[in-house]
This record gives C-alpha cells, sequence and structure tokens, in this order.
C-alpha cells in the first residue's frame, strides 16, 4: 500500500469504529498504521504472543524491540 492507501484505510477504520461503537481486530504487520489506529495491542512472532498492552506499554516491550529489530550477539552470547 502507498502512504496515501494507508491514511485512506486508517480513516475508513476509525470512521467505522465511531460510527458503530464497535471493537475492530486488525491484522497489519505495517506497525506505525497498527500503533496509530489502536487502543490496545497484541503482537505475535512466529505465532506466538509475546506483549499485550497499549501502544506505549508495547512499544517499549524488550521482547518486541528484540522481535523488531534484533539483537547482536558478541562472541560469548552475550548482547552487545
Amino acid at each position: 500500500m502507498t502512504a496515501t492507501e494507508k491514511a485512506e484505510m486508517a480513516g475508513f477504520v476509525r470512521a467505522a469504529r465511531d460510527r458503530h461503537g464497535v471493537t475492530i481486530i486488525l491484522i497489519e504487520h505495517d506497525i506505525g498504521v497498527v500503533m496509530g489506529l489502536s487502543d490496545r495491542v497484541a503482537v505475535l512472532d512466529y505465532g506466538r504472543k509475546i506483549a499485550d498492552g497499549t501502544p506505549a506499554e508495547v512499544r517499549a516491550d524488550p521482547a518486541v524491540i528484540r522481535a523488531y529489530i534484533g539483537t547482536a550477539e558478541g562472541e560469548n552470547g552475550e548482547d552487545i
């Protein structure tokens, strides 16, 4: 999706949620879209839930950071 298409989709989802007062389950890989639309977020890593909470809580979760950014390991396996 282009940036314009993502913005249009986000607007549609927000409008539907607000108009109908419903909960919407969104499956999306674009973290910016997810964080901008969601009140609560659950993060899956290879099908396993690794985090659940508000966007701010999830953004700061070490397991989420490792899953999205990864870690570098030194010779002895320690994080660097």
